[in-house]
């Protein structure tokens, strides 16, 4: 009898990351499987990408609404709280017999909480990971005690998870799905890409993604203007933005971007969302990757482009020689553009795999089913 895989996205970004997974669990006879989509993926204001699920030719189980007309704390709260409802529900109605979710998002918590007192297992992907500066680090943590089988992107990652005492025999570093699409996706040509996006890559550019970092407090609205100010001393660069995701103090930083957009419509373009293959192709074509994105430290070395990390965001993630860490100041900023010029990586190797995440996955799933799932769990104890 096929298990049930009921895989959870809330975002473009995690929906990307998942497709390789999702695409292999389409493909396996003794998995079924189901999609709850949820979050920014149902909001027009993040551009409805629930349709690129349905367009990569998947079909959407469930949709599950919990996103507010605000990115407050407290709203961010009462999101949590509407998913827990909706997941439930849902969770409910699929029965399904394992839950996929990635990171560290407050909706991937929420579907966490319910599937966890549901006693539906839990597949938990890049665990173990740090970031210093947002509330995402206690979450991420939070579902990795919530979750039975854990598939981390490092060996540094896997001893974390461990560490926070779940047994090795369910901790496999398996690298990071994001390398799967480099790998297998036939990202677009040049001159192909140009005419999707309407815009021409002929001059040097820098593809920037700024989140808020949401363990500080009004911080979002100076933090950006700083990196505007140094753009503007970066004239030789066109920018293409690509806008936040749904966190505290994100619209701040998307009305910033409009602004900039339109006064400099002859060197900068924005983006609500690229989907996973233009923005790979993108980062193929692009000179420097700005901004304190996650893609920036896991994707960008596989195209041996530098990567310009603001702030604290990425904090304690494991990092490839291609990555220049920089403070939020103009001066900072421009240091790092200045350095990342000259830098040389033709060498650089990519600590987070080597594009077969989802292959392996897939295969140390199979031998679990197999094996049996014992939700008693017992909590491995480090000798220290």
């Amino acid at each position: 009898m096929s298990k049930k895989i009921c895989v959870v996205t809330g975002s473009r970004a995690e929906y990307g990351l998942l497709y390789p997974l999702i695409k292999k669990i389409q493909q396996v006879k003794e998995f079924d499987l189901q999609i709850i989509a949820t979050g920014m993926h149902l909001s027009p204001e993040f551009g409805l990408t629930y349709k690129e699920i349905e367009e990569d030719g998947f079909e959407i189980s469930e949709k599950v609404e919990i996103l507010l007309s605000a990115d407050t704390p407290t709203s961010v709260n009462k999101s949590i709280g509407l998913g827990l409802i909706g997941f439930t529900d849902s969770l409910k109605r699929l029965s399904p017999d394992f839950v996929v979710l990635l990171g560290d998002r407050f909706e991937s918590f929420s579907a966490a909480i319910a599937a966890f007192i549901m006693r539906i297992p839990i597949i938990h992907l890049h665990g173990g990971e740090l970031t210093q500066g947002l509330i995402d680090e206690g979450i991420r943590h939070s579902i990795t005690k919530l979750s039975y089988l854990h598939f981390v992107s490092t060996e540094v990652y896997r001893k974390r998870v461990i560490q926070l005492g779940e047994s090795p025999e369910r901790v496999f570093n398996v690298g990071a799905l994001g390398l799967d699409n480099i790998k297998n996706l036939k990202l677009l040509e040049k001159d192909e890409l140009e005419r999707v996006l309407n815009y021409r890559l002929d001059k040097k550019t820098i593809l920037l993604t700024f989140h808020p970092v949401t363990l500080e407090n009004n911080t979002s609205e100076k933090n950006f203007r700083e990196i505007l100010k140094a753009l503007d001393q970066l004239k030789n660069y066109n920018i293409i933005f690509t806008k936040p995701n749904a966190d505290t103090e994100g619209r701040i930083i998307a009305k910033l971007i409009d602004n900039y957009v339109l006064e400099n419509p002859k060197r900068a373009i924005e983006f609500t969302s690229l989907g996973k293959l233009k923005y790979l192709s993108l980062m193929k074509y692009v000179d420097i990757i700005m901004g304190n994105s996650s893609s920036g430290i896991i994707e960008a070395p596989s195209f041996k482009k530098p990567t310009i990390n603001i702030g604290d965001r990425q904090k304690g993630r494991v990092k490839a020689e291609s990555i220049i860490d920089c403070e939020v100041n103009k001066e900072s900023i421009i240091r790092a553009v200045k350095k990342a010029e000259q830098m040389d990586l033709s060498n650089i190797e990519n600590p987070y795999g080597d594009g077969n995440a989802s292959v392996r996955i897939i295969e140390i799933l199979k031998k679990q089913v197999r094996k049996g799932i014992n939700l008693k769990k017992e909590f491995y104890d480090i000798n220290f």
